[in-house]
């Protein structure tokens, strides 16, 4: 896995941006992930040679079109630590909270973040519609993040409260979702976010291609939002 992320990082131009150590501390994570995979479901992505190129390489184009170092960043639905731990391990002054409902995912991303000698790094159980209203995390964070299977529309609203004005929600996507897009304008809009880019990216060594929407924060949401899980996914903006 080192080699193959080695090789990936210089695809996508971030050789010397990155630590030096990063190839192998994210293929040490990948062999973690594999690991604990065998008993608890992290990843479908079961080769070693994908988990580097479908996990690793896909978190690490964001880089490609932003600047992390020094910032906050929370991970919400984080599940296996994507893109929040792999970013954590490329730009380690990123300080980054990873966000999930299920405990014992977080206990194992903590001790993987110790096993790699990572700081900086924190874990928060919670709902993310919950923890958006918690005057403790909203609007308090430079990016959140979302890799996640759930429409544009609903991930607006659970992620935008967290990001002050003047951050950024990088939603990564699939590359055929004009249409969530689009739907997903008037909510943007009501939530205090404009889409600011659209970046599509090849995943070094792969066919895939991917997309991630950098949604700007321009407002601040209006404190209704995000609602109940059962009233967003009734009720979409």
């Amino acid at each position: 896995m080192e080699r193959l992320i080695a090789d990936g990082l210089a695809q996508l131009g971030l050789t010397g941006r990155v630590p030096e150590d990063s190839p192998a501390l994210l293929a040490r994570y990948g062999e973690l992930l594999l690991e604990k995979n065998k008993v608890m479901n992290l990843t479908a992505i079961t080769e070693p040679s994908d988990v580097a190129a479908l996990h690793m390489l896909d978190c690490a184009a964001l880089l490609s079109r932003g600047d992390f170092a020094g910032k906050t960043l929370i991970d919400v639905g984080t599940g296996a630590g994507f893109p929040g731990m792999a970013l954590k391990i490329l730009v380690p002054s990123l300080e980054v909270t990873l966000l999930d409902s299920l405990n014992k995912r977080l206990d194992w991303l903590q001790e993987t973040a110790r096993a790699l000698g990572l700081e900086g790094v924190r874990t928060l159980h919670q709902r993310a519609e919950e923890a958006g209203l918690d005057p403790q995390f909203r609007e308090r964070f430079d990016f959140a993040a979302a890799r996640a299977v759930a429409s544009l529309r609903l991930l607006c609203e659970l992620c935008l409260p967290f990001v002050k004005v003047g951050g950024l929600f990088l939603a990564m996507k699939g590359a055929g979702c004009d249409g969530e897009l689009e739907d997903a304008l008037p909510a943007i809009s009501r939530l205090g976010g404009r889409t600011e880019e659209v970046f599509d990216y090849a995943i070094p060594r792969t066919e895939v291609v991917h997309r991630v929407i950098f949604i700007k924060k321009t407002a601040s949401t209006p404190e209704i939002y995000p609602r109940r899980w059962a009233k967003i996914q009734k009720s979409p903006l």
